[in-house]
């Protein structure tokens, strides 16, 4: 099932399981939103991507390693 912008936990899940050895906050927000589109069910029609949605991402993401 797909999943867009505004499901941010389970961007963080997924990228936690892409990317298990990086620290989430030395990801640019630049890098941060390709790094989203390449994630597998990734569907970039669905929402917006902004700074805070980003900085939920990157948050959760560091969570999901503690």
């Amino acid at each position: 099932m797909s999943y867009g912008w505004n499901d941010v936990q389970r961007i963080a899940e997924e990228l936690h399981e892409a990317y298990p050895d990086t620290d989430p906050y030395s990801v640019s927000f630049v890098k941060l939103p390709r790094m989203i589109r390449q994630l597998p069910d990734f569907d970039e029609t669905s929402g917006r991507v902004g700074e805070k949605v980003l900085e939920a991402v990157q948050t959760l993401w560091a969570d999901e390693i503690d």
